[in-house]
């Protein structure tokens, strides 16, 4: 797939096969995220991977009360979670970098998986302390995203497809809304 179209056909999948990812692609997908740029290249990114469904369904039910909306992520055959490791941060312009290095490396591995059509959904809906708490992550550790990956179900459930529609999940603005071309030039 081209770059551009491999990006626009990207889109948050809920519904997944059982079909494990073959180990090659997952670690092709993991070395889309050790490769990315990171401030100061202090790579401050951890991933925690999981495979095996029973863990991933023991996971679910330990992401506190808002993560209850995100009880599909027991049917995906992987889930990755991206934490940010604070003590590797950089700090510039009154701004921690740590977290968005985090999640520029997890989109690599959104868009890597994407690319072998493998889906995913990015997550923001956990309790940091509770799934902090239920992995023993270390007390440097921010947990950033979670994502189930897997390849995408042909049907789609009801539940996915009011999530979809709730959030208009197609919906971008325009460039135009977006972009200020030479910011204060003189006219």
């Amino acid at each position: 797939m081209e770059l551009m179209e491999l990006i626009a056909s990207r889109a948050s999948v809920r519904d997944f096969l059982p079909d494990p990812i073959p180990e090659d692609i997952l670690k092709e997908i993991l070395e889309a995220g050790r490769l990315a740029p990171s401030a100061q290249n202090r790579q401050p990114w951890r991933y925690l991977v999981f495979t095996d469904n029973a863990r991933i369904k023991k996971l679910a039910l330990n992401c506190g009360i808002i993560g209850l909306s995100n009880f599909f992520i027991s049917k995906a055959p992987c889930l990755i979670i991206a934490c940010a490791d604070s003590s590797r941060n950089v700090r510039i312009n009154h701004q921690d970098y740590y977290l968005v290095d985090t999640a520029i490396s997890f989109q690599q591995m959104v868009l890597a998986a994407w690319n072998h059509g493998i889906g995913s959904c990015w997550l923001a809906a956990f309790s940091e302390k509770k799934l902090k708490s239920h992995l023993h992550l270390p007390k440097s550790w921010r947990v950033v995203a979670m994502a189930p990956f897997g390849y995408p179900a042909e049907k789609k459930s009801l539940y996915s497809k009011a999530l979809s529609s709730f959030a208009g999940s197609k919906d971008r603005l325009s460039l135009c809304d977006i972009v200020t071309m030479n910011p204060g030039k003189e006219q």
